[in-house]
């Protein structure tokens, strides 16, 4: 089946295609719910909401890019709205870019992506949002501050504050040695 007569049954109510798109997509968009919550029943719910909008908006696919990216957007804001509820604290700083801060490629090479991604999970709401919005999915700073409603300079900030602290657990996890790690 096509994509095209795929997402045609999903729009007539097709049960079956509809559980199809869902197991082609779930575990892609289950990794970016993943990126959003330290939750994992949380993550579910995110992922839950986000194809019950699928599904709601399916029409509004105008196949002009992959299907994966319009339903990773889907995703994307889905968990920005579910978090906004809880509205993590962000705090304003002065706009004063510093200098990059580089981390070792010897302490990054003994990082499995898990590990990563842990370090990323860990890092504080706020953090951890700005990162995975600028970092991974790739918004500007501009998109983030409407998208969380906060100022260009906090998002910056955020951001700013995620790379040093990231940074800092990633030489710390470097520091270990292998026969102890």
């Amino acid at each position: 089946m096509t994509e095209r007569e795929l997402i045609d049954s999903c729009l007539k109510g097709n049960s079956k295609s509809q559980h199809g798109l869902f197991e082609q997509y779930a575990g892609k968009m289950m990794t970016v719910c993943r990126r959003y919550t330290r939750d994992r029943k949380e993550a579910e719910d995110m992922l839950q909401e986000s194809f019950i909008r699928v599904f709601s908006n399916i029409g509004q696919y105008r196949f002009e890019g992959p299907l994966e990216a319009w339903i990773r957007r889907i995703v994307i804001h889905t968990a920005l709205k579910i978090i906004r509820k809880k509205i993590p604290h962000f705090t304003d700083i002065d706009d004063h870019p510093e200098a990059a801060h580089t981390i070792d490629s010897d302490a990054l090479t003994k990082l499995s992506t898990e590990e990563l991604l842990g370090l990323i999970a860990g890092l504080p709401d706020g953090y951890r949002l700005v990162f995975n919005l600028y970092v991974l999915e790739g918004y500007d700073h501009g998109e983030i501050a409407e998208m969380l409603n906060i100022n260009v300079a906090t998002s910056r900030s955020q951001l700013l504050k995620a790379r040093r602290l990231l940074k800092t657990r990633i030489e710390n996890n470097s520091k270990i040695p292998e026969k102890y790690a």
